[in-house]
């Protein structure tokens, strides 16, 4: 099997006059787990409905592994997907969609499915005409993590989900990591992105802004860096890398810094620091930058 389990080259899609996927290239590992991000009206949901083959694209193709997207039947043998708004049989139960899941889909796990039922505390014996938008969207995650598919597509899984069923939901995550399947999450949750994403990719508009790993995205965005001192005020202004420098009190500064940090470790070493604090930006500053950034 390829060592690309998802693989998209110049995908394209208009609908009309409105361009909604823009020539988009992307390839994920096999055994990461990616996440896909953007706000809405990116493009994410019609990146997905093409890997899926609900949707064909204008131009451009899309692979899972080494099967085209567009053959629905074999590309569907190798994953396994849960949208954010889950629809299931009204009439049947939790335990009767789960076993009808894994007896059409890619082989199921049943041990580790009945752990994870457990564990997202989901009441089986129930008709889904009574499940709340969260246990249908539990229904969906543990037919999906259970499966032996290796590409896993999750788009706002953790819609209607509680904190703690957020928390299982992010165990989950890296044991499929760990059972060496791919994860390609699209979410709006960042903080879920930053937990357990090896790299990101951020779309704006049909296009890619940026694609990298976590701590790369950070060293490419500015700390912020706040110093208490008790000799001269050091001098910052003109230093590259260093920008946005406020006095915040007698002997307090801060100011922000990309980049290598000997210049300003240089300007500080006479001033006699007494503390200094480092704060990274989390992927939410990250990503509000960049479409701050993309606006002006």
């Amino acid at each position: 099997m390829s060592d690309v389990a998802l693989r998209t080259v110049n995908l394209t899609k208009r609908y009309g006059r409105v361009l909604a996927l823009d020539d988009l290239s992307l390839e994920v590992r096999a055994g990461e787990v990616f996440g896909f991000l953007g706000p809405n009206g990116a493009g994410k949901s019609t990146t997905i409905r093409m890997v899926l083959g609900q949707v064909r694209p204008t131009t451009g193709r899309a692979w899972v592994f080494d099967t085209d997207a567009g053959d629905v039947a074999r590309a569907h043998r190798l994953l396994a997907y849960v949208p954010a708004d889950v629809a299931l049989w009204p009439q049947l139960t939790g335990a009767e969609i789960l076993h009808l899941q894994a007896s059409t889909g890619p082989g199921t796990d049943l041990a580790y499915r009945d752990q994870l039922v457990e564990r997202f505390a989901l009441d089986t014996t129930k008709p889904a005409r009574t499940y709340s938008s969260g246990n249908r969207q539990k229904v969906a995650l543990v037919a999906a993590f259970s499966t032996r598919a290796p590409l896993l597509v999750l788009d706002e899984p953790t819609s209607g989900l509680d904190p703690l069923m957020e928390r299982e939901f992010r165990a989950a995550v890296t044991q499929a990591r760990e059972r060496g399947q791919t994860v390609f999450l699209s979410s709006h949750q960042l903080g879920e992105v930053e937990a357990v994403c090896d790299r990101v990719g951020i779309l704006r508009a049909g296009r890619f802004v940026e694609i990298a790993s976590i701590e790369q995205l950070r060293g490419l965005r500015r700390a912020e860096v706040t110093v208490s001192y008790t000799g001269r005020p050091p001098d910052l202004d003109a230093l590259s890398g260093v920008g946005a420098v406020e006095q915040t009190g007698r002997g307090r500064l801060r100011f922000s810094l990309i980049g290598p940090p000997a210049p300003a470790l240089r300007a500080l070493a006479a001033a006699e620091v007494t503390a200094l604090a480092v704060r990274e930006p989390n992927l939410e500053e990250i990503f509000l930058d960049y479409y701050g950034e993309q606006a002006n």
